[in-house]
C-alpha cells in the first residue's frame, strides 16, 4: 500500500487490525479525502494494543472537567501515507487520580550534584 487513497484502504488497515486479534473500536471517523482517519477505544488495555498495532509513538493526554465530571483524554498519532491516524480513549477520572498527576517524581540521581 503506497498511499491511504480510499475509504477502502483505510478501512482495510482496521480490519488488519480487527483480524490480528484487536478489539474493534466503538467509534471511527474518517475524515472526507482520507487524511484523517480516527479511532476511539473502550479502555486502556485497547487503547495500548492499537497504538502498539499502527506504531503510534507520540502520545497527550488531557484533563479536563467535562459537566462536573472529571475527564482524562489519551490521543497517540501516527502518519501512515500521508493519512494522519489517531487512537483516542477518554476515561473518567477521580480525584485520587489527578493527586497522583500532581505529584512529581525526582528524577534518579537529581539529588547527587
Amino acid at each position: 500500500m503506497t498511499e491511504l487513497a480510499t475509504r477502502a484502504q483505510a478501512f482495510g488497515l482496521i480490519a488488519d487490525g480487527v483480524t490480528a486479534g484487536l478489539s474493534a473500536p466503538w467509534r471511527l471517523y474518517l475524515a472526507r479525502g482520507c487524511r484523517y482517519l480516527s479511532l476511539s477505544v473502550g479502555d486502556r488495555d485497547e487503547w495500548d494494543a492499537w497504538r502498539t498495532h499502527l506504531g503510534c509513538p507520540e502520545l497527550s493526554v488531557r484533563v479536563y472537567d467535562a459537566g462536573g465530571e472529571i475527564r482524562r483524554a489519551s490521543v497517540a498519532e501516527v502518519i501512515v501515507d500521508g493519512c494522519r491516524i489517531s487512537v483516542e480513549l477518554v476515561e473518567e477520572v477521580s480525584t485520587a487520580d489527578l493527586e497522583r498527576l500532581l505529584v512529581v517524581d525526582p528524577l534518579p540521581g537529581a539529588d547527587e550534584r
